[in-house]
């Protein structure tokens, strides 16, 4: 009789704790929410135009208001949406066979309604060198910073 009384004490809470544990979207650690599958699609969108080299397709994305600094104080390699445009249009366009993976790590929203989207990613690509074509990878973390925009939104910083 303990046996049994246990048994079912075992699968309750089970079931009690299986009610309460949050879903995922699959293969991303961002809680599976409507909001969270409309930021992480747009990402999407935007990953696969990366590897695509759809340049027309990112400026669209970005906002006219872009900006990234770089991480750092050194004003030299910030870049504006005039920047990214003439970076997209001179340099990204010589690259070669981009594969360029995601893993979702951390979707927010701030008080001014700003979404940033942190994630990890790999990129493997081709590009023009001194010695002719070279291998390039580079697995490092990352922020995009969204702004919504109608029913998407625009990027702010981070491509």
């Amino acid at each position: 009789m303990n046996t049994k009384l246990a048994s079912l004490f075992v699968a309750g809470s089970l079931v009690f704790v299986g009610a309460c544990s949050k879903s995922y979207i699959p293969n991303t650690d961002v809680e599976n929410t409507s909001e969270n599958r409309k930021v992480i699609s747009f990402c999407e969108d935007y990953r696969h135009a990366v590897e695509e080299k759809d340049v027309g397709k990112l400026i669209h994305m970005a906002s006219p208001r872009y900006f990234e600094d770089g991480g750092n104080t050194n004003p030299e390699d910030d870049i504006d949406f005039d920047g990214l445009k003439d970076y997209l249009t001179s340099t990204f366009v010589k690259t070669q066979t981009i594969r360029y993976e995601i893993r979702y790590r951390r979707v927010s929203v701030n008080e001014n309604n700003r979404v940033f989207v942190e994630y990890t990613y790999s990129a493997s690509y081709r590009i023009p060198g001194l010695k002719g074509e070279e291998w390039k990878h580079t697995v490092a973390d990352n922020r995009l910073e969204l702004v919504p925009e109608g029913e998407s939104f625009k990027i702010l910083a981070g491509m």
